[in-house]
């Protein structure tokens, strides 16, 4: 008779990150998993999406600031059947008679849930970034971590010298035992004893990539994580900086390397370059899969209606109208409007949450202010534009030499060279930027 063997009951924790500076204004409003991604999703989505495809159905999203927002997409998204026993539940910080305070970290984050978390008597807990874009089967990743027999397993990527500046670095043994653990280690430092090593090294990675970066991504046994988190470790707030090098040596801790593409999109830049690498012909991150689907919220919305217009690698969402203009190298967001004679290059538009009303365009005409969208003739290069932004006729946006510092200009924000229109902002008809 075979012998039966208990699934393990997998608890998905998504970290929904702090004030999420480095990605403002776009988080001015909203908290960075909520920020537009794609034209049509928020970034929410891939982690979300990451856990269901993989069959685990019991998500807990952890967030503090600005959450309203990502409350109602995570509603109108995700509502699993009562057959699933499934659920994606946001859980803000919250004041109770143990804790009155924020979250101080990642680590303290979880710790404060524990009450919420006990109930569904978890075996593992799958942590998760809420910020970053990448596609990998969490289930492979729980039956490493399984086989090996570890308490602790730490998703990693292969990166060269020059990145390893940027990420936690962990020396590993032939067999993935994580022996040490160093944060962000500085250019001039030989860390050459870091090095992968031959035995565990996988023969398809890059030459140059030879160290082992976290990716943030972790795996616990649920009386390890307990047990790292409670008693005389309360006081550590972080898993990277602290409750990670805390367990070396007293627990075991392997590592999983994975081999896709993983981009961290907490920063502007990175925001932007990884949506305008979408448009590419085969983009590093690939939506357009039956089987590992990325979900979002179903919005019933129109067809995207085209009258007229020259469109080259650009991805364009639900409901838009766009009529006898040129778009290259850009993602439109749903809803989003662009009239006649405009040349688009290289812009991310996040699109609107309404069209205008009968009533509203005639107010907007009488008082001469832009309506939703983009005017007619306008140029508009290396932008952001966030939701409901209404843009009037005959602007110039990024196409000019003008270099900006990096902050707020008033009508817009600049970051590393790239314009961010803000949300609902109103940019008068003949502005250049």
């Amino acid at each position: 008779m075979a012998e039966n063997i208990e699934e393990p009951r997998v608890l998905a924790i998504i970290l929904g990150g702090g004030k999420g500076t480095r990605l403002y204004p776009l988080t001015k409003e909203r908290s960075k998993p909520a920020v537009s991604f794609g034209g049509k999703y928020r970034i929410v989505d891939i982690p979300i999406s990451n856990c269901i495809n993989s069959g685990y159905k019991k998500i807990y999203l952890l967030t503090q600031f600005n959450s309203a927002s990502l409350h109602l997409h995570i509603s109108n998204s995700y509502n699993f059947d009562r057959f699933s026993n499934g659920f994606v539940e946001i859980l803000a910080a919250e004041q109770t008679l143990e804790h009155s305070g924020w979250y101080e970290g990642t680590a303290d984050a979880v710790r404060k849930n524990f009450i919420h978390f006990k109930t569904q008597k978890p075996t593992h807990y799958i942590i998760l970034s809420g910020d970053q874009l990448y596609k990998m089967d969490l289930k492979a990743f729980m039956n490493a971590h399984i086989k090996s027999g570890a308490n602790i397993t730490i998703a990693a990527t292969a990166v060269n010298r020059r990145d390893a500046t940027g990420f936690g670095i962990m020396k590993i043994d032939s067999e993935n035992n994580i022996k040490e653990f160093m944060e962000k280690p500085k250019a001039d430092l030989n860390i050459d004893a870091w090095k992968i090593p031959k035995e565990a090294r996988d023969p398809a990675l890059a030459e140059d990539k030879e160290y082992l970066a976290s990716m943030g991504i972790y795996i616990f046994d649920a009386q390890t994580m307990e047990e790292m988190l409670g008693g005389e470790n309360e006081r550590y707030t972080d898993f990277g900086k602290e409750i990670i090098p805390l367990a070396i040596g007293k627990k075991k801790i392997c590592s999983y390397t994975f081999d896709g593409y993983w981009e961290d999109i907490g920063t502007i830049r990175s925001f932007y370059d990884a949506n305008i690498e979408l448009t590419q012909d085969q983009p590093r991150f690939n939506f357009y899969s039956e089987i590992k689907p990325i979900y979002t919220h179903p919005r019933n919305l129109p067809p995207s209606k085209i009258n007229k217009a020259a469109i080259d690698h650009t991805l364009t969402s639900e409901g838009c109208i766009i009529s006898d203009s040129k778009l290259t190298n850009s993602v439109i967001g749903v809803r989003s409007v662009i009239n006649e004679g405009c040349e688009l290059d290289g812009v991310i538009m996040m699109g609107a949450d309404y069209y205008d009303t009968h009533e509203e365009k005639t107010a907007y005409k009488k008082a001469k202010t832009p309506l939703t969208g983009i005017g007619k003739n306008c140029k508009i290069a290396k932008t952001i534009i966030d939701k409901n932004a209404r843009i009037g006729d005959n602007c110039k946006i990024g196409v000019s030499k003008k270099k900006y510092d990096d902050g707020d200009h008033g009508s817009f924000y600049s970051a590393d060279g790239i314009i961010v229109i803000r949300k609902g902002a109103v940019i008068p008809s003949g502005t250049e930027i």
